[in-house]
C-alpha cells in the first residue's frame, strides 16, 4: 500500500517542483502512533526555504484532494531533507564526491558494515570512502550494490 502511495504522489508532485526546478528528495508514507503521515522532501542548488515548501504543500494538496489516491486520513508534510540528506539514487551519490558520508552495507566489507568518512569516488559500482581506522586514514572500497543506506555526514 505505502510503496504504491509513494508512486502515485512522485507522479503528481514531480511536475510542480520540474516547474519551480526543486529536486524531489523522496516520498515517504508511514504510521506514527495512530497517525499516518505524508513526507516529501525537496531541494535545490541552492536550498529550499519556507515559502518553496509550502507552495509544494498547497499545489500537491490540491490535486491530492482532486485525484483523492489515499483512502485513509493523513498529514501532509513537506520539506528540505536537512543537513544530513539521504543518498537515494546514484546521481545523489555522485554529487555527493568530496563531501563526508556515512554508509551502511548489507553484509560486512573489512569486518565492518558501517563506514564514515569523505567520498573520495563513485563510478556507478563502487564508491570509495576515506576513513580514519584508529590512527591511519585508509580508502575503503565499497561495492553499490552492498549498500543498505547512505546520507551525508555532518562532521563536528
Amino acid at each position: 500500500m505505502s510503496k504504491n502511495v509513494t508512486g502515485i504522489v512522485e507522479q503528481l508532485v514531480l511536475p510542480i517542483l520540474n516547474e519551480m526546478q526543486l529536486e524531489l528528495v523522496d516520498v515517504e508514507f508511514k504510521k506514527e502512533g495512530k497517525n499516518w503521515f505524508l513526507r516529501v522532501f525537496i531541494d535545490s542548488e541552492n536550498g529550499v526555504d519556507i515559502e518553496d515548501c509550502g507552495t509544494v504543500s498547497e499545489r500537491l494538496s490540491e490535486l491530492l484532494d482532486e485525484k483523492d489516491p489515499i483512502t485513509q486520513a493523513y498529514f501532509l508534510e513537506v520539506s528540505s531533507p536537512g543537513a544530513e540528506r539521504p543518498l537515494k539514487k546514484e546521481k545523489d551519490v555522485e554529487k555527493a564526491i568530496g563531501k563526508n558520508i556515512y554508509v551502511t552495507t548489507y553484509e560486512p566489507i573489512q569486518g565492518e558494515k558501517a563506514f564514515e568518512g569523505k567520498l573520495v569516488t563513485f563510478d556507478g559500482k563502487d564508491l570509495t570512502i576515506s576513513t580514519k581506522q584508529k590512527t591511519r586514514t585508509i580508502n575503503v572500497i565499497i561495492p553499490y550494490e552492498k549498500v543498505a543506506s547512505a546520507r551525508l555526514a555532518v562532521v563536528f
